[in-house]
């Protein structure tokens, strides 16, 4: 089938394909910007993420904005393989709990199900909207994933935009877009055999109007909602660079206007979200790496000062960001509460720098507690029975790799509490909490000490050349967006990428033969282009070198460069 034969058929009439027999109570099924508006319109996104998008990181998030700003976020489960997730009952349990009983068939309906038999996903009083994302490339396996969500979820999303070397092996993600045929197979399967809406989430391609022609048949095929990655398929990594908001742009200019256009990428920060809307006029900004590194990114700040409460700090230059241990401590509760559906330890208030003396804990920094919080030997210390420690929980196999994000400036810093975090398996609750106490301990620590010497933590002076590169945009220097976002290391942030430029500088990224011949090609076009356009000043190689900014060949997928255009922010 031909590209414009895919177009075409979006006018002919929908088959008769559907073989699911229909519910008692079939839901009428929207579409496009009927069906966003029926979900509230939510303008903030929380990304799918392979193994990390989890129920309890989705409550977490949720858990800092208010009740009704939380009715503005959508979230996503993590990317599920359809096949895998079909034919085989277990992988089913260890990916997706909408129910206690499991699902062993697909359920006709979420009908008649028992209220006690309601679990995690899809929870309809907290866990909504909710997308659950597959990738696939077989149309009719999935379709019977779907099928197998469908009553839990709002809608199906096909990943069409996983760069890595396992999705190339497997033929999914951003590796089918060459096939269009087969794209819109699977978009159009689930268009007309499926009770909710079909969604999709896609990378740019090589040009603007290939991009637009790339949106248009995912449209045409029955996609309610098309997330636009503004990033090419061989960004990662080093590599990652900048997203190109101007192709979101071109496309919300140039696409129907009841077209739904979520837009990823350089979202690092709670501000960034207003000024991809402002610049792209997409419907709603999704975050994913951003949120992973600090879950409260959708959550407005505290307004007033002395209005932070425990959990938020604000330092003297008036900047701030949630304390880790408080988050720490809201995600330990979260697991608790929904997961474990266990009392919480009882927990000391946090400390604030105003508190009256007391004594310390017996938890310290280095570890060398003699009693754990359950008053037992410290975890590392007592021998682990790990036939009986060991789970398929979703939802505790991700804590260990979550808290390496969010504590991430945190462990660099104090390496006993990495070392003890390593060592933490998952399900161990006991020595999570062991951590917890280490990483209050380090709060207090670094609470006083900038109470006693702000300036150490607010006035450092950067090298010359740092400076210089400081004072450039946000989106020329990873320099300037860590000036930017740089907070005191208890103080949730952002990890911020170099720009590729910069890691060929700094030698953690090195260039074929190929990818540097076609690089100097480039800036001679680049350097003649300036000079007719009269805006070549001061040095012409170096100029030109910074304006043509390149990706290298990635190694592994074999893909030629592309140019990045400087726009957006340094994004994972």
């Amino acid at each position: 089938m031909t590209n414009s034969q895919i177009m075409s058929t979006a006018n002919e009439p929908p088959t008769p394909a559907s073989t699911h027999p229909p519910s008692p109570a079939r839901r009428r099924k929207l579409s496009g910007r009927a069906f966003y508006e029926s979900l509230g319109s939510p303008k903030m996104i929380l990304a799918p993420m392979v193994d990390q998008s989890e129920f309890a990181w989705r409550m977490l998030t949720r858990s800092f904005m208010s009740p009704e700003a939380s009715k503005d976020l959508l979230a996503y489960t993590p990317m599920i393989h359809s096949r895998m997730f079909t034919e085989t009952p277990k992988f089913r349990d260890h990916h997706f709990q909408p129910t206690r009983s499991g699902l062993a068939t697909p359920p006709k309906d979420d009908l008649g199900k028992s209220p006690a038999d309601v679990y995690l996903d899809g929870h309809p009083k907290i866990d909504r909207p909710l997308f659950v994302q597959f990738c696939a490339n077989d149309p009719d396996e999935l379709l019977q994933a779907a099928r197998y969500v469908e009553p839990f979820c709002d809608a199906i999303d096909l990943n069409l935009g996983c760069p890595q070397g396992i999705a190339k092996r497997g033929n999914y993600g951003a590796f089918l877009q060459e096939d269009w045929d087969l794209i819109y197979k699977l978009v159009n399967k689930l268009h007309l055999n499926l009770d909710i809406p079909v969604t999709a989430k896609m990378r740019i391609l090589e040009s603007k109007e290939k991009t637009l022609e790339y949106a248009q048949m995912i449209l045409s095929a029955g996609a309610s909602v098309i997330t636009v990655h503004g990033r090419h398929r061989d960004q990662k990594g080093h590599k990652t660079g900048l997203a190109d908001w101007s192709v979101l742009r071109y496309l919300r200019e140039r696409l129907p206007p009841d077209t739904v256009i979520f837009a990823n990428g350089n979202i690092l920060r709670h501000e960034d979200i207003y000024r991809c809307l402002e610049e792209t006029r997409a419907d709603g900004v999704m975050s994913a790496e951003g949120n992973l590194y600090d879950p409260t990114i959708f959550a407005k700040p505290p307004l007033d000062i002395g209005s932070e409460g425990q959990e938020y700090w604000r330092g003297r230059s008036g900047k701030g960001g949630y304390r880790m241990d408080a988050v720490f401590r809201r995600y330990m509760d979260t697991l608790y509460q929904y997961v474990l559906e266990m009392p919480a330890p009882k927990r000391s208030p946090l400390f604030l720098p105003s508190d009256p003396p007391v004594e310390d804990p017996p938890t310290t920094l280095n570890g060398s507690a003699s009693k754990d919080a359950d008053g037992q030997p410290p975890t590392k210390k007592r021998k682990r029975d790990d036939k009986q420690r060991k789970t398929t929980s979703p939802n505790l196999l991700a804590m260990q790799p979550h808290l390496f994000h969010l504590l991430r400036p945190l462990v660099a810093k104090h390496h006993p509490i990495r070392d003890a975090l390593g060592k933490s398996r998952a399900g161990d609750m006991t020595a999570f909490e062991h951590v917890l106490h280490m990483v209050e301990a380090a709060v207090k620590e670094g609470l006083l000490d900038y109470e006693a010497d702000p300036a150490k933590y607010e006035d450092v002076e950067m090298p010359k050349e740092k400076e210089q590169e400081a004072n450039l945009d946000e989106d020329e220097s990873s320099v300037a967006m860590v000036k930017a976002c740089k907070r005191p290391w208890w103080v949730c942030q952002p990890y911020v990428r170099p720009l590729l430029k910069e890691a060929l500088e700094k030698g953690s990224l090195t260039m074929s033969k190929k990818d540097k011949r076609k690089l100097e090609e480039e800036a001679v076009v680049e350097k003649q282009r300036l000079e007719e356009e009269g805006k070549l000043v001061g040095n012409a190689e170096e100029e030109a070198r910074e304006t043509t900014e390149r990706e290298q060949v990635d190694g592994e997928d074999g893909l030629e460069t592309r140019e990045r255009p400087k726009q957006g922010m340094v994004c994972g």
